[in-house]
């Protein structure tokens, strides 16, 4: 699934690291960040999610939410906040439903097989719950910037 820009962003509710439920809803009249990543305390998932930490201020300067999304339990996302000091939202996603909405959920391969997988994307959503731009295919190592750059360019 291809996220068309100026469409609407699909709806969603789900528990974060705390067992308190999130609904994009709750964000309409702001900018929301919903980055999608592969697996709780991984390299690169770290990377962002600390880079994502250590820009909070300068996104919610700027109205904008940060969401993570993965796959794992509430459980695995306090140790992953604990143990990086995570300062960011982020979702539990077991069934896959966001991120099968979003297009971040698809077939992957890996040494000839082939699998369905978390593929690492975000998608900026404005203040009216419409898709603003989508980064298909993310490299963790300074996305958070990318994502600052694009949300100032948005912004004009």
């Amino acid at each position: 699934m291809n996220m068309e820009i100026g469409g609407d962003a699909p709806a969603f509710c789900a528990k974060d690291t705390y067992g308190k439920e999130h609904c994009l809803e709750e964000y309409n009249g702001k900018w929301v960040v919903l980055y999608f990543y592969p697996k709780d305390n991984t390299p690169g998932c770290t990377i962002e999610a600390v880079d994502f930490t250590a820009r909070k201020g300068e996104f919610e300067n700027v109205g904008a939410e940060v969401i993570g999304v993965s796959g794992d339990s509430e459980k695995s996302h306090q140790k992953f906040t604990d143990k990086h000091k995570l300062e960011i939202t982020l979702l539990s996603d077991p069934e896959h439903e966001i991120m099968l909405s979003y297009g971040a959920w698809k077939e992957k391969s890996m040494y000839g097989k082939t699998f369905l997988g978390i593929h690492r994307s975000t998608v900026l959503i404005d203040p009216e719950g419409k898709v603003a731009y989508h980064w298909p295919k993310v490299r963790a190592k300074g996305h958070a910037d990318q994502v600052k750059e694009k949300l100032a360019e948005l912004q004009g």
